[in-house]
Formats: C-alpha cells, sequence, structure tokens
C-alpha cells in the first residue's frame, strides 16, 4: 500500500502522543551490533538511541542494510554468530535486556515482550498444527489449562485476529500467507506481552493482504494495550499505521519525529529523498530514485555516512559525523544543517519517548 501525495496521513490510527521522558517502557540506548568476518567488523547497528512510548506506534524504515531488523533482532536477543552485541541497552521496565541470563531473557520472550517475525512461514512449525503450536506457547510460560480451557483460549485468540475456529487443526502449508502471519499475531498476543516487536510482518503479501495485516496488528495491539515496534521499508504503509517514525541509514538513526510532521517537513535530506522517491498521482509515469549505492558497513564513509549521496553536502560533512539534535519538541535530526537549532544530545538523552 504506497502513500501518494492525494492521499491523507492522518485517519483513524492516527493518535496525538504526548512527547513525555517518563511514559516510556521501552529504552535503547547507544545499541551496537556487528557481524564478525575474516575481513573486519561489518557494523550493523552502530549507535541507536531511541525510547518507545506506552501504547505507542514506533517504525524504523530505511533501505534494505540500514539495521532496522538488527535493532528488533537485538532487542529480542536473538543475534546468532556471526552477529554480536557490541554494547548498549535495551532497558524494559527498567530491566536491561541485553544484561540478563539467557533463561531470564527466554521466559520474557512472548510473554512480556513478543516478536512477530518477516516470513510466517518461517515462524510456525510446519508439521505441527496451529492448535498445538498455541499450547506449546503457553505450557512454555506456565499456563496450565485444562483442555476446555485451551479450546476456549485458542478460539479467543483466534477470533481476536479475524479468524474461524476451524484454522486451530489445520496446518501452516494449509494456510494463505494473510492466515498464517495472522496466526503468528495471535500467538503474540496469546500472553498479553506489553511491547510487540514487527519485523516487516507484511512481506511477500501482496497489498490487499498487507493492509489486513496491519489492521489486525493494530486492533490486536489496542485490545491489549501493547506498544508496538513496526520495522519495515515501505513509507507509505507506515504513513497509515504508526505514531512516530524513525529513519535510519547505515546502521544509524538519521531523523525521529511524529509521522505527519515527516511526510509535512522531512528535515534531513534522505528523508526528503525518500518520501520524493514515492509515487505519486500528480506525476503518473515518473519515478525518482535516490542517486548511489549505500556504504558498505565495513567500511564506512568518513563523516556523515550518507555524504557521498546528498546533494546538500559540505564540506564538514566529509569529515565530520553529525550529532543528533532536538531541532523542534519531538522533532530530532542528525545532520550539520540544523547545528545552529538546537544543542547536541547526548547518549543518556531520550529520543522521543
Amino acid at each position: 500500500m504506497s502513500y501518494t501525495s492525494s492521499e491523507k496521513v492522518s485517519g483513524p490510527a492516527r493518535r496525538k502522543l504526548p512527547f513525555l521522558r517518563d511514559n516510556t517502557i521501552l529504552q535503547v540506548r547507544d545499541l551496537r551490533v556487528y557481524y564478525h568476518t575474516p575481513l573486519g567488523a561489518v557494523r550493523a547497528v552502530d549507535g541507536v538511541s531511541f525510547d518507545l512510548g506506552v501504547g505507542e506506534r514506533l517504525g524504523l524504515v530505511g533501505e534494505s542494510g540500514s539495521g532496522k531488523s538488527t535493532v528488533a533482532m537485538a532487542i529480542m536477543r536473538l543475534i546468532k554468530p556471526p552477529g554480536r552485541i557490541e554494547g548498549g541497552q535495551a532497558l524494559f521496565g527498567g530491566v536491561d535486556l541485553l544484561a540478563l541470563p539467557e533463561k531470564e531473557m527466554r521466559a520474557l520472550r512472548l510473554a512480556s515482550i513478543a516478536l512477530v517475525a518477516q516470513g510466517a512461514m518461517n515462524s510456525l512449525n510446519p508439521v505441527t498444527r496451529v492448535r498445538d503450536q498455541f499450547a506449546d506457547a503457553l505450557r512454555d510460560h506456565g499456563e496450565i489449562l485444562t483442555r476446555a480451557e485451551l479450546e476456549a483460549r485458542i478460539r479467543d485468540l483466534l477470533a481476536n485476529v479475524g479468524l474461524r475456529p476451524e484454522v486451530a487443526q489445520k496446518y501452516p502449508h494449509e494456510l494463505s500467507g494473510g492466515m498464517k502471519q495472522r496466526v503468528v499475531i495471535a500467538i503474540a498476543i496469546c500472553l498479553r506481552a506489553k511491547v510487540i516487536i514487527a519485523d516487516e510482518p507484511t512481506s511477500a503479501l501482496d497489498v490487499v493482504v498487507q493492509r489486513q495485516v496491519i489492521e489486525t496488528l493494530r486492533r490486536a495491539q489496542e485490545k491489549i494495550g501493547a506498544s508496538i515496534m513496526l520495522v519495515g521499508h515501505d513509507m507509505g504503509l507506515m504513513a497509515q499505521v504508526v505514531d512516530r517514525l524513525g529513519v535510519m541509514y547505515a546502521g544509524r538513526l538519521v531523523e525521529v519525529c511524529g509521522v505527519d510532521e515527516i511526510f509535512r517537513g522531512p528535515l534531513h535530506p534522505y528523508s526528503q529523498l525518500l518520501i520524493a522517491s514515492l509515487p505519486t498521482l500528480d506525476h503518473r509515469g515518473t519515478f525518482q530514485g535516490i542517486p548511489g549505492l549505500t556504504p558498505s558497513l565495513m567500511d564506512r564513509p568518513q563523516g556523515c555516512s550518507f555524504h557521498p549521496r546528498c546533494p546538500l553536502a559540505m564540506d564538514r560533512c566529509t569529515a565530520e559525523a553529525p550529532a543528533m539534535r532536538e531541532v523542534r519538541p519531538g522533532h530530532f535530526v542528525a545532520c550539520h544543517l540544523y547545528e545552529s537549532a538546537a544543542p547536541e544530545l547526548g547518549m543518556q538523552t531520550a529520543i522521543g519517548g
């Protein structure tokens, strides 16, 4: 579902959330994740900081390879070798998820912080009925139910995502892509998690099913009062769903603000080019891309990583990486063009929240 200039960004899903420093449920600080190879370290995430508010829907968007999915996997502690979390914090209710013993982190997954992974077929066991996958998830977290209670619980969970009760008796291969993704969402909310991380939940689905899945996720979130971190590359989809948007480039956040504001007036040149590249009804048949290629995360350009592609680059951009600054209330940007607008933010300062 692509955003066009004739469409309204606002809608029933748009809400005004106060940017309160103490209204956060997840605080990510200076997160760094590197993939170690024989040729050197690939800095997939390099100093990312942001807050997720209570009940908020936060989007992370960027080109492929920008590090957004790695951020999601790092928060869930699902980074596998050769990847390694090099530093930072992910504070959930005051507890650093990155410092927890694996046994305690496993207990928190699904119960408190749930993942809707990219590609539902990779999340569901192909040789196990849907009913048994719900039962396993509940049993692993200490939910002891009678058969009748379990059937009623599964029936309610499926109904919450718009699926009929008989889906519980089917195998994943008997379901469509959209139905499988709804089952994954139902499993994610089965223990009423406080945070749901959705990593490109609509990939490989057609645009109609994409909208259905996103609406299912939104309704499920509102029913249990959770917060959502939505990872993706579709700016149009983000425009319709999230409250606040973070734009990532080359492993770093370059802009964070309310989604309405970023579509009305993006500040970072990369955000401007991303939005300009979206198809519009005003210029049919005309497509505008971003010149150049994303940099190697093993050998990132000195200074601002975007400067080789930036039409507004200055001499300073080639030598000095810009700091993240709050240039307007709730609007943060990392660009030398706005350094006179606000002081530099330290890594311990909340970005958004």
